[in-house]
């Protein structure tokens, strides 16, 4: 909270009396504490239009009806402006808030990042990082080629969404772990991640948004848009 110091009067010719807060170096030093805080709020930036627009692009995207997308926290710190989005598959409800640390069986993260000042490291403002996490069925998790196909989806998802983008990079982990003793559980469980970070052409950040979701689907194994399962 912004904290705002009380002038004294001005064109007081008297000199004024001692008070208590002039000789109590706690309330000294507190009185220098509000007064630096005032001076770093003011010199902070202001939120830059683009970033607003770039912001409301993200939330813009139309999702499949088995994709919740929400507002989580950034981390802090890597950029002078950050936002980021959650997107989970299923167990939510519209407008809810996908919590960073979501416990679901495939669950995303898409991390915006402006920096007017990194234009030239990152050829472009704005940086999207983007997470993925997903367990996988063992047929799936067998397959040695799952992090190529899982990358591919990445780069064809955003070129079939027309989402402009350079300075494309990641990895895609899939690991096996094994559980013994006295815990419950499948003994056997596998787990995809995808960690990869890209600059946008442009602020409309619409179909990068919705290219990650696809992705997501992709990797959750959810069947083709459109298509529904049929159970006997």
């Amino acid at each position: 909270m912004r904290r705002v110091s009380t002038e004294c009067p001005t064109g007081v010719d008297s000199v004024n009396p001692v008070t208590n807060s002039d000789t109590n170096p706690t309330t000294s030093l507190a009185a220098k504490a509000a007064e630096k805080a005032e001076r770093e709020s003011a010199d902070s930036p202001s939120t830059p239009p683009v970033f607003t627009a770039a912001v409301e692009s993200m939330h813009a995207a139309q999702l499949r009806p088995e994709l919740t997308l929400g507002t989580i926290r950034p981390p802090q710190r890597l950029a002078p402006f950050s936002h980021a989005v959650g997107i989970e598959v299923g167990g939510a409800q519209p407008d809810d808030i996908v919590l960073p640390d979501s416990e679901g069986d495939a669950f995303g993260r898409l991390i915006l990042l402006h920096d007017p000042a990194a234009e030239e490291a990152w050829e472009g403002e704005m940086r999207l990082v983007a997470y993925i996490q997903a367990d996988m069925d063992d047929v799936v998790a067998a397959d040695p080629l799952l992090p190529e196909v899982a990358w591919q989806w990445l780069t064809e998802g955003l070129g079939h969404a027309d989402a402009g983008y350079t300075n494309l990079g990641g990895t895609v982990t899939a690991t096996a772990s094994v559980r013994f003793g006295d815990l419950s559980g499948p003994p056997r469980a596998h787990q995809l991640e995808m960690r990869a970070s890209w600059t946008a052409e442009t602020p409309d950040l619409t179909a990068h948004v919705e290219a990650f979701g696809q992705v997501l689907a992709n990797v959750a194994g959810l069947p083709p848009a459109g298509v529904t399962s049929l159970k006997g």
